[in-house]
């Protein structure tokens, strides 16, 4: 029903800024919060930040806090990232994730996932 589609990852030196964009199509009726992950090469999947379906909360991880902003255009069903001030760690290949429950994307899953876009921070 949900395919989730990411764009706008690339190789940028640290300190630089890239923008993150999710498309969704095949939407239900349903409101879904819609958040984003990244994993790197032999790390767990960490969760980064996820936005209520109304854009009114919105949480990040510690390791994000005043460098990345999420927001979200329900009429383009469209979540974006704009991530700022980039780190080599921040080096992951970054997903975005649907659910109709915030609770579980903070939880670390959710229903539907993306294919993902790689973010590569050089130092």
């Amino acid at each position: 029903q949900v395919r989730l589609v990411e764009s706008g990852g690339g190789l940028v030196q640290a300190g630089g800024s890239l923008r993150l964009s999710c498309a969704a199509s095949g939407r239900t009726f349903y409101n879904y919060a819609m958040g984003w992950f990244r994993q790197a090469p032999g790390k767990a999947r960490e969760f980064v930040s996820v936005i209520r379906w109304s854009g009114g909360g919105t949480y990040y991880a510690d390791s994000v806090k005043g460098r990345f902003t999420i927001s979200r255009d329900n009429a383009r069903n469209t979540v974006y990232l704009q991530m700022n001030i980039l780190k080599p760690r921040d080096t992951a290949v970054n997903s975005c994730a649907e659910d109709l429950s915030i609770a579980t994307i903070l939880g670390n899953e959710s229903d539907y996932w993306g294919q993902g876009t790689q973010v590569t921070v050089s130092s």
